[in-house]
């Protein structure tokens, strides 16, 4: 028979910790590849080499000095936070539905906060690991000072990015469950982000305009508070700065779970996810 009892109907609804470390756990294996070796070694050693390099030939090509090498250097050391935090987890809309898993994720009963949070836990160790290996890169070839002092609030400013921006990535998520893919839109958004954030010139520079855009993005304050904390800025400096990202990337969070839910009430209202 049925368990219909209240203690029974707790036992059936799993857990809001046992949900999140099974997505953290299982998603990589199944909607996201991390578990495969090449792509997290291209992911942590490559990207950032190529990345950091192109754009600081692009530099010296122009003219410009050894500053503005390690600016553009120290800029996309950090811009690879989105490989992992982007692509990889605004594509898990795509594999859920790729795979036929979605139907059985929307009447599932367990809490959805945990469900759509727990497969960012895998994305945000790699962001950490990228963004890690890029800045070796740029103190080691490119001419970027990093004192011992600087590295505590560098390590907290890399880390606040790292969540911000795969909160960014569970944003867009959302949105690409009402498109037919998310690749070209993480696509765009890669290269905004590296027009408006002030990856390889100032935000200041911008029109105006462009600059309010750019300061809705988690990684421009993520930029801002890594370059601050490099800079040796005290901690009433880089402190307004760690907040503004936790804020960013909890607005975030929060836009993403309601266009889930808003998906969720139209998929159980037209009986159906095609249209989507």
């Amino acid at each position: 028979m049925p368990i219909t009892d209240a203690a029974g109907a707790a036992r059936a609804r799993p857990t809001f910790w046992r949900n999140f470390w099974t997505n953290a756990i299982l998603s990589p294996r199944t909607t996201l590849g991390f578990m495969r070796i090449d792509f997290v070694l291209g992911t942590i050693f490559v990207i950032p080499l190529m990345q950091i390099l192109f754009f600081a030939l692009t530099v010296r090509l122009g003219g410009g000095g050894a500053d503005g090498i390690a600016f553009v250097a120290v800029g996309n050391a950090v811009a690879t936070v989105t490989y992992p935090s982007i692509f990889s987890v605004c594509q898990t809309t795509d594999s859920e539905k790729e795979q036929g898993t979605m139907e059985h994720l929307l009447v599932s009963p367990a809490p959805r906060f945990p469900m759509y949070v727990g497969r960012g836990l895998i994305p945000i160790v790699i962001s950490l690991a990228t963004v890690t290996v890029g800045l070796v890169y740029s103190a080691a070839f490119f001419g970027v000072q990093i004192s011992a002092g600087s590295i505590p609030f560098l390590a907290v400013s890399v880390l606040l990015s790292a969540f911000a921006m795969v909160g960014f990535g569970l944003l867009l998520g959302g949105v690409a469950l009402y498109l037919r893919s998310s690749i070209v839109l993480g696509n765009i958004f890669l290269f905004i982000g590296l027009i408006v954030s002030g990856v390889n010139f100032s935000v200041s520079a911008l029109p105006l305009p462009v600059q309010v855009i750019g300061y809705a993005f988690p990684l421009t304050w993520g930029l801002a508070a890594v370059r601050a904390s490099i800079s040796g800025d005290s901690l009433a400096a880089v402190g307004p700065l760690w907040l503004i990202i936790v804020v960013t990337g909890a607005v975030a969070v929060g836009l993403a779970m309601a266009l889930w839910r808003n998906f969720e009430r139209r998929a159980f209202s037209t009986g159906s996810i095609v249209r989507f």
